[in-house]
């Protein structure tokens, strides 16, 4: 952009921006920042020469407010009250929590147990329990009457009734500092117990899973071929999604292996499988729930937060305990692999960090930040590229070895794609893309939908790999763990298609050094996102309109109960609650959790 005389205009900044974005990646990521600069010089400049000094000083202040909120993405929480193993109130407060939190899996649970429910798969062999008779099913989900209300009313009340007693542990532990997490276990026991016997919750993935685990025992490669090869006549075929029937597998060899294995001591049934497999994912839990704790004390941060942050999370909970997604296999791995190289091993460290990788391929993150921190922080760039090349050849190599040694090869990369056949107004890129098709179909223009969906997720990955380079040249300053964390987050949320179980990646790997605002921030967002892609007031108001009439009271009744335990935490303590604590209302205004 030199040459020109005096000072560019914003046009031509953004042709020169224009010319480099054809450029390598730097030039790429210089030409954003020219045109981003000119733009908010452009904005500065009409803001200041706007006749109203409101307008100005409200941008300044909204201005002020995003850099406030980004710098207590950092620092420490203010002093609390500490443990005391004699505390009766905490000890009172965790077992309400554990009761409650029982109670709100276990309604969600009968409530997707509906034989009308739409929160599970509806199809004949789908589940020992709460599926239609074949003679009203016809393998076709025809949700009516009564049982689709109680179903609707049962797993929205549930999930509201579980954010609210998570939040309360979040803001016990958060008040007094010091908690053992060996506290906290039993209500992870009782949270998930309920969702180990109910069909798998808000998606059909596990019957992929199992369908791909029954080809590779029969040494058929699900990177070449997709369900649909197994035989007319096999449950595994039959009950997967037919979006993904023709589809290979975009998982790791060390899934896929696990898998098969899982469906053959199952007895390859499929039913026996899809909890095999929800078992394991249920492991993948328990591993992030011993290891972030572990990250959490070599930051000296709070053991008991983060495990209340991340393992206690709904979001965990219901989709990856729930749902049964291999995510919580990888997270689990990987924070295993990273908690090791925080304590001094990163070899070990990147080892199972290349394990998680094969498993879900985003995992090979974590590798790049111990590779970036194995010497130690404050260094140039220069010196940081070679533990990098050695922290990926180390975990690259692991990879190579178990996709070797299962004999599957790397025809996973090319399933990477897969997600091109989801088109959701969920994510942001294709929501754009779909936006911008249907603006150029009304003019007349023609149909680039497919086109236009293409570019805006290019450009949405390319600004991911932006926002991933930006976070770690300053991970020195941001955190090298935050920095990873908002990564993931980056990576979810810029992605080819977001599902609420995604956000979990960012969100487990945050909780043990968020504080303030940005842990209210991810404490909101995973609430929000339990509700992501569940049936919404349509489904409601159709099963309203059908069920009997006083069905439909006790169910007003029990959810106004349930409102009012969420907005009245003083009533749900019983009136009496200490000052300050759990169930006092003032203690909603605790400043570790605004």
């Amino acid at each position: 952009m030199g040459g020109l005389g005096g000072s560019p205009s914003l046009e031509a900044r953004c042709e020169a921006a224009v010319e480099l974005a054809a450029r390598p990646l730097r030039a790429t990521v210089r030409a954003a920042a020219a045109v981003l600069g000119a733009i908010a010089t452009r904005a500065v400049t009409a803001l200041a020469e706007h006749p109203d000094a409101r307008v100005t000083r409200a941008a300044l202040a909204g201005g002020r407010v995003v850099a406030d909120l980004w710098r207590r993405t950092g620092g420490v929480d203010p002093a609390g009250d500490p443990y005391t193993s004699s505390d009766r109130h905490i000890r009172h407060v965790l077992v309400r929590s554990g009761l409650l939190g029982f109670f709100a899996t276990a309604v969600i649970v009968l409530g997707a147990s509906q034989v009308s429910s739409p929160f599970t798969l509806k199809w004949t062999g789908a589940w020992w329990f709460g599926i239609p008779a074949p003679s009203a099913l016809l393998d076709a989900p025809s949700p009516h009457g009564t049982g689709l209300f109680l179903g609707v009313v049962a797993v929205y009340g549930g999930i509201v009734l579980l954010i609210r007693v998570w939040y309360d542990v979040m803001r016990l532990a958060t008040r007094h500092r010091g908690i053992p997490v060996a506290r906290l276990v039993p209500l992870l026991v009782a949270w998930t117990l309920p969702l180990l016997f109910v069909a798998p919750l808000f998606s059909h993935d596990l019957y992929s899973y199992a369908a791909q685990g029954e080809m590779t025992s029969h040494n058929i490669n699900p990177y070449t071929w997709g369900p649909q090869i197994l035989s007319a006549a096999s449950p595994f075929g039959r009950l997967v999604d037919p979006l993904w029937q023709n589809v290979p597998s975009p998982y790791g060899p060390a899934f896929l292996t696990l898998d098969s294995w899982i469906v053959s001591l199952t007895g390859h049934n499929p039913l026996a499988a899809v909890e095999g497999l929800r078992l394991l994912a249920l492991a993948g839990v328990a591993m992030f729930a011993w290891a972030i704790p572990a990250i959490a004390r070599s930051y000296g941060r709070d053991p008991a937060v983060a495990f209340s942050l991340s393992a206690l999370s709904p979001l965990v909970l219901l989709n990856l305990v729930g749902g049964g997604h291999n995510d919580a296999l990888m997270l689990g791995v990987m924070a295993i692999g990273y908690a090791l190289a925080r304590r001094h091993h990163p070899v070990a460290g990147l080892v199972v960090i290349g394990l998680a990788a094969a498993v879900k391929v985003p995992a090979i993150l974590a590798a790049v930040y111990v590779g970036w921190e194995w010497l130690g922080s404050g260094l140039s760039v220069r010196a940081r590229i070679r533990p990098v090349a050695t922290a990926m050849i180390i975990s690259v190599g692991t990879m190579a070895v178990i996709s070797e040694a299962a004999g599957l090869g790397w025809g996973w990369i090319g399933g990477l794609t897969n997600p091109d056949a989801v088109r959701s107004w969920l994510d942001p890129a294709t929501g754009l893309g779909l936006l911008a098709g249907h603006i150029v179909s009304a003019l007349g223009i023609g149909s680039y939908t497919f086109g236009l969906i293409t570019l805006f997720r290019g450009l949405a990955m390319l600004a991911a790999v932006v926002i991933g380079i930006w976070l770690l040249m300053r991970s020195d300053e941001i955190g090298a763990l935050r920095a990873l964390g908002w990564s993931l987050v980056a990576v979810v949320l810029l992605g080819p298609v977001v599902q609420p179980w995604y956000a979990s990646w960012g969100f487990v790997f945050l909780a043990p050094v968020v504080v303030g605002r940005a842990r209210r921030l991810v404490v909101a967002f995973s609430a929000a996102t339990c509700f992501l892609g569940l049936p919404g007031g349509r489904v409601l108001i159709h099963g309203v309109a059908l069920a009997n009439p006083a069905i439909v009271a006790v169910a007003v009744v029990a959810l106004v109960a349930i409102l009012l335990l969420v907005a009245f935490p003083r009533w749900r303590a019983g009136g009496g609650a200490r000052a300050g604590g759990a169930g006092d209302p003032q203690a909603a205004t605790d400043p570790a959790l605004s």
